[in-house]
């Protein structure tokens, strides 16, 4: 009896539509109609976004983060040249602010919790520096554990992002041309630097974003400047260059700028975005060697797309048009890796997706 009424409940929920709804996080720019963070519904059988909801006012939340636990949610604002604000993610799903920092550098793009929910960094774009948080038990934040300065007379450091991975620290700077290595430190609860440069970079390619695969054994760095993704390998004796490939279609000739970067789930498949070209780049992986093939350069269907992301059932691909206010979804073909263009749902600014 029990079989029959659950598989009753099954046919009945497709024959229903019935469709299952997720919390998707949206940090934007205020420098328009925004008002801070909002929270949205996305649909993860038909793929659509509805019910759009402010749930903190902050000043240009431009990138989030949650704490592994997810009962914790941080984000870089402008507010007073540069905070982290610290939100506690209530029953009813809405935002309690908990603290605010320092972020110690001017135009704060981006944050990352380890692993553990003990540590948080930030990397400040305009103030050319990173800095290090510990995180206490209650979500809240302490001021800066350390600071660090990664300009030198002759460089302009412009720290765009960093990433807890191991017992390692790794930092995309823009400015300096380098993805920075930094260690903990032997003494303290810190970290110190390893090496200024993985792997040699292309000139004034322009690190921004990276990912990893689950192994962390490959690294793919998306380059603002130059429109490429730099392919490194992790090995015993430290990073081997793989390849420079472009992320834009042969045809294009003007200029564009990339932005963000994710492996699909199964990691066959890599995706970047290109403003200017604004368009997402489809790559075919191969497992073995790490190399990238393009195949696909897809119109985003909107202005400026920034950052990006994947649906948890890897069905999705959810990016974010600044300049046209819109986010446009596309659908996956898990075996191609290929994306079709479903639809555009309108929002303020947005700038980071986070589910």
């Amino acid at each position: 009896m029990k079989l029959n009424f659950t598989l009753f409940i099954i046919i009945f929920s497709t024959l229903s539509g019935y469709s299952q709804n997720i919390n998707m996080y949206l940090g934007t720019f205020t420098d328009g109609d925004s008002e801070g963070i909002y929270k949205l519904q996305f649909d993860t059988i038909h793929g659509v976004l509805s019910n759009t909801k402010l749930i903190a006012q902050a000043e240009s939340p431009s990138f989030l983060a949650f704490s592994p636990d997810r009962n914790y949610l941080y984000a870089t604002c402008r507010e007073n040249d540069g905070i982290i604000s610290a939100f506690k993610i209530n029953n009813n799903e809405d935002l309690e602010l908990i603290n605010s920092v320092d972020s110690h550098g001017g135009s704060p793009c981006h944050v990352a919790v380890n692993n553990e929910g003990t540590k948080l960094v930030v990397s400040n774009y305009g103030g050319g520096t990173m800095a290090l948080f510990n995180i206490n038990s209650d979500g809240s934040l302490t001021e800066a554990l350390q600071v660090f300065k990664q300009s030198t007379d002759e460089e302009v450091s412009h720290a765009h992002s960093a990433q807890f991975i191991d017992h390692y620290l790794f930092v995309a700077d823009l400015g300096r041309n380098s993805v920075f290595k930094y260690q903990k430190s032997d003494v303290g609860d810190g970290y110190k630097l390893k090496t200024e440069s993985i792997v040699n970079m292309q000139p004034k390619a322009g690190p921004r974003h990276f990912t990893v695969t689950k192994d962390h054994k490959y690294f793919y760095i998306i380059n603002e400047l130059n429109s490429t993704v730099t392919v490194a390998k992790n090995t015993n004796n430290g990073f081997k260059l793989i390849e420079h490939i472009s992320t834009l279609d042969d045809d294009f000739k003007g200029e564009s700028y990339c932005a963000d970067i994710h492996l699909s789930p199964d990691e066959q498949f890599l995706y970047g975005s290109n403003r200017g070209e604004n368009s997402i780049v489809v790559f075919k992986r191969h497992h073995v060697t790490g190399k990238l093939k393009k195949i696909q350069n897809i119109s985003t269907e909107g202005d400026w797309p920034r950052n990006f992301t994947i649906d948890p059932t890897g069905n999705f691909l959810l990016v974010g048009n600044r300049r046209t206010n819109n986010i446009s979804i596309f659908s996956i073909n898990k075996k191609t890796g290929k994306l079709k263009y479903s639809n555009s749902f309108d929002v303020p600014s947005p700038v980071c997706l986070l589910f």
